[in-house]
């Protein structure tokens, strides 16, 4: 039911936005596809959300002129507490790796530390654009292309894309459903890039690809050959909750701490942006961002062993600087202990 849905735009002034954000607080969350509300009411976050919407929405309508001026322009939110997404050391990612049984999302992981890539461009990554034969290991040239990713669309967002931006629709599995797994075009011009391959994950894909050419000989016709990369037995596509599934059971099986899959693509930026020694133009050419600044302020973690690191350099330079300081002292108090005509005492 809208709370404001029924009024025309000029009555939505500041004071009726501020009143609107008040209800919201007291508002609770709608329940969408069977997911159970996680919290009493509306999150500060969600709310921030819902503005940022309406703000946009009452700016076109003041380019032409419909009213005078955003009423959400002025509005106060409910303070958001920004949480800091958690990440995985590169030796706790080398434990779950090690600790990893199900091979879609071994191959998964090494994809999304190694190449920082989002999820969807994991699973919408197809053979035709890996390069991994021996003439590319070689020279290091080792690489994947991604120019599109796997995503999950309901009609009404399949019309809205239109077939400029959806490269191929799936087949569904089941009989008139509400959503479609499609591979559409990247969300943004710089999310289309090449990224190398270090020579380790170079022969880990050559190894899967040949897994999946037998499993698919033995299938035979009932294989479904989409030439994806990351797929089920029989060739269909992975959806994102498969591998959220399959990761969140690792977790537990492993003792894991508790991220979400996404968190390797921070700690892929993380790791990347300390090995190049902060060159954040180089790290972008990887993940895709179209703003470097998202590189620094979201993706970038610090890490405690860093910090370790550092203050045991301080320390160590502390420490050559004081015994390169003490012969001096010894030398001026011998000296001033052995003039005859010093009349200093003992604190001297």
């Amino acid at each position: 039911v809208p709370i404001i849905g029924n009024k025309e735009m000029k009555e939505i002034t500041p004071r009726e936005a501020d009143k609107y954000i008040k209800t919201l607080q007291k508002t609770q969350p709608v329940e969408v596809g069977g997911r159970r509300r996680q919290t009493e009411y509306m999150t500060p976050a969600n709310i921030e959300r819902v503005i940022k919407l309406l703000r946009s929405a009452f700016k076109q309508a003041v380019r032409w002129e419909v009213i005078a001026r955003n009423p959400f322009d002025f509005v106060t939110l409910p303070k958001v507490e920004k949480k800091s997404r958690e990440i995985w050391t590169a030796e706790t990612i080398r434990k779950a790796l090690d600790s990893c049984k199900d091979a879609k999302l071994f191959v998964a992981m090494n994809l999304a530390f190694a190449c920082s890539l989002r999820v969807g461009e994991i699973l919408g990554l197809t053979w035709n654009n890996v390069s991994i034969s021996d003439e590319d290991i070689a020279k290091d040239n080792a690489s994947v292309y991604v120019d599109k990713e796997l995503f999950r669309a309901s009609k009404d967002v399949m019309d809205t894309l239109g077939n400029r931006d959806i490269r191929f629709v799936f087949p569904p599995v089941m009989s008139n459903p509400k959503t479609r797994l499609i591979l559409k075009t990247p969300k943004t011009a710089t999310s289309v890039r090449r990224v190398w391959l270090p020579k380790t994950l170079a022969y880990i894909l050559r190894e899967w690809r040949d897994t999946q050419q037998k499993q698919k000989e033995f299938i035979g016709d009932e294989y479904f050959d989409y030439d994806l990369v990351v797929a089920h037995h029989n060739g269909r596509p992975c959806d994102c909750k498969n591998i959220e599934k399959s990761f969140n059971r690792l977790k537990e099986d492993a003792g894991l701490p508790n991220v979400v899959f996404h968190s390797l693509r921070h700690s892929s930026t993380t790791y990347k942006l300390k090995l190049n020694h902060g060159d954040i133009k180089a790290t972008q050419g990887d993940t895709g961002h179209a703003q470097a600044d998202m590189i620094t302020r979201v993706y970038a973690h610090i890490l405690d062993e860093d910090r370790k690191v550092a203050a045991s350099i301080i320390m160590s330079q502390h420490n050559l600087r004081a015994k390169e300081k003490a012969p001096k002292v010894l030398i001026y108090g011998a000296f001033w202990r052995s003039r005859p005509d010093s009349n200093r005492g003992p604190s001297a």
